[in-house]
């Protein structure tokens, strides 16, 4: 907001695109440093802070209406320091807030493009493990923050509904599972499926030639045979049901599902057009290449000897229909670093074969979800199961509520302890870099103090109980010029800057800056309690602050929303 009159002062005085830093108190509230300057107007930082301070002033003094939200402009070595005028800044942005409510911080960045958003897209055939909640929460949290900044958003997920999993599963089901179901056996469709498959790979170690019964399997299901179907239909119909609960826990939906099992043979026609363009070179095995070691990108197989197709054949086809169907101005694939490769090689291939819309491809990679012993393999039978964490959450939650709140109803204890839970687990996986390597720790995310989601739900709480204290009562702000404490200029000045932060992390996928705008905010919230009292004070002083504190609730609760978290009003 007032970050934004900043750059459009210092472009009117010729410094475009300037760097904005948070100086110290003392300084100011806006800093910019001149150091990239020096080069082009051959000066040394320090002259040039100076000479743009004293043009700023002319211009102050020549239109001081245009700069009334401005208390002082000043110069300190290398640095721009702007003062806000902080009464005038206050009764702006605690009005704005209060008026927009929850479309607060929204922009029209995208001016209704559209843009789909690829994420989850799960391997049926076994349960949703640790893996798929990061992919979940990162996925769910970019759809939010594109839809913020005005892009119409199409969250999408390819069903890998087919393959050597399914196959294994089909045979793990022969030998084992005849007869029974998931709802004999008492468990979800994709658990039932997974047990399954987990007991084909032990039992495979043992005896090889289940390996050759899967591969059977495989060959009658592309050959169409009616019996496999059947058997892949049912098989398929339990595990997506077992999907759809976990999806339904989370709070996950999809506006579009793509299922391979229906676009595996598809990419064909593109493999042959990639030959008549010289992308695609046939070997002397038969197998078709895609040629990009001049671009410092190994080659790829996009058709295998025998004629079939690999993911990268079924992927060239999904992403053109896409774009032709679609008429889509931007897809963003969440998918984790080891694919990494896999998509330089699908853009590389989609640039080459002349699609303009290659460069609207975008792959957001995320670090692995770790265990304290090593990378989770589900073939090992060795995971975190998505279901199992999720309770694991909720009943952490449910202990912590109880040791606070002895006398609460069960009824009230299982909506606290799904609220925070939940929230606490989809923090935990948004509040690191998505590049970076993430080790699950339940027992820390769930702490109501430090970095963690359920630290700023509480802050939103502990507001909510100051007006039910208030008896729900919520002021109009009458003396803004009240607001002159530091933890009060502090949380006005985080305020402001909360619409920046939504436009920086959409443009960047930078999920995890807005979880740290958060935590910051809730810190600022608490030092204002420990040095201010609210409503034990006289009365235009009481409701400046209860105002504030309303702003700051409303923009906790859109930042929590954004990340796909709940903003509970008790904890």
């Amino acid at each position: 907001m007032f970050k934004q009159k900043v750059v459009e002062l210092l472009a009117a005085v010729g410094f475009q695109h300037p760097l904005l830093e948070k100086p110290d108190l003392q300084f100011g509230d806006v800093a910019v440093p001149c150091f990239s300057l020096a080069k082009e107007w051959k000066k040394a930082p320090q002259q040039i802070a100076i000479e743009i301070t004293e043009k700023l002033r002319s211009k102050q003094q020549a239109e001081p209406k245009q700069f009334k939200w401005l208390s002082e402009i000043n110069s300190a070595g290398a640095y721009i320091n702007f003062k806000y005028n902080q009464s005038l800044v206050a009764n702006e942005v605690i009005t704005t807030i209060r008026t927009q409510k929850k479309k607060y911080g929204y922009n029209q960045e995208g001016n209704n493009k559209t843009v789909m958003v690829e994420f989850s897209s799960p391997n049926t055939g076994k349960p949703m493990h640790l893996g798929h909640v990061r992919n979940n929460c990162l996925g769910r949290a970019v759809s939010n923050l594109l839809s913020a900044s005005g892009y119409r958003v199409l969250r999408a997920s390819l069903m890998n509904d087919r393959g050597a999993h399914m196959a294994k599963a089909m045979v793990a089901y022969q030998h084992w599972g005849e007869r029974k179901t998931p709802a004999s056996s008492g468990k979800k469709g994709d658990h039932f499926l997974g047990e399954l498959y987990v007991k084909f790979k032990q039992e495979a170690e043992k005896n090889p030639i289940l390996e050759e019964e899967a591969a059977t399997m495989l060959r009658a299901w592309e050959a169409e045979d009616k019996k496999t179907i059947a058997l892949w239909k049912k098989l398929l119909s339990w595990c997506v049901n077992g999907f759809n609960q976990t999806y339904k826990e989370m709070g996950i939906k999809f506006d579009v599902l793509y299922w391979e099992s229906k676009l595996w043979k598809q990419g064909a026609e593109l493999v042959d057009l990639g030959l008549q363009k010289g992308v695609m070179e046939k070997l002397e095995d038969g197998a078709i290449t895609a040629t990009l070691e001049q671009y410092s990108i190994p080659d790829k197989v996009v058709r295998r000897s025998d004629g079939t197709s690999l993911y990268i054949t079924q992927d060239l086809y999904v992403a053109k229909s896409r774009f032709d169907e679609r008429n889509l101005d931007r897809i963003v694939y969440v998918v984790a670093c080891e694919q990494d490769l896999h998509f330089k090689q699908l853009f590389k291939i989609l640039e080459l074969m002349g699609f303009t819309w290659a460069k609207k491809c975008y792959h957001l990679s995320y670090g692995m979800v770790a265990l304290p012993d090593g990378v989770m393999k589900s073939r090992e039978g060795r995971v975190v199961d998505a279901d199992d964490l999720m309770k694991e959450m909720q009943d952490l939650a449910k202990k912590e509520v109880s040791r606070r709140y002895p006398d609460i109803s069960e009824e009230e204890l299982t909506l606290r302890g799904r609220a925070i839970g939940l929230g606490a687990l989809t923090f935990f996986m948004l509040r690191l870099d998505p590049v970076k390597e993430l080790m699950y720790d339940p027992k820390a995310s769930i702490s109501f103090e430090g970095e963690t989601g359920p630290y700023v739900q509480y802050s939103h709480a502990r507001i909510c109980s100051i007006f039910e204290k208030h008896e729900g009562k919520i002021p109009k702000i009458k003396k803004p010029e009240l607001l002159t404490h530091q933890t009060e200029t502090a949380l006005v000045t985080l305020l402001t800057e909360y619409p920046a932060i939504v436009l920086a992390s959409t443009k960047q996928y930078d999920i995890h800056t807005l979880c740290h705008y958060l935590l910051q905010l809730a810190t600022e919230t608490n030092a204002f309690y420990g040095s201010c009292q609210v409503l034990n004070v006289e009365a235009n002083l009481r409701d400046a602050r209860l105002a504030l504190l309303d702003a700051v609730r409303i923009v906790l609760k859109n930042g929590l929303g954004l990340l796909g978290i709940e903003a509970p009003q008790r904890m």
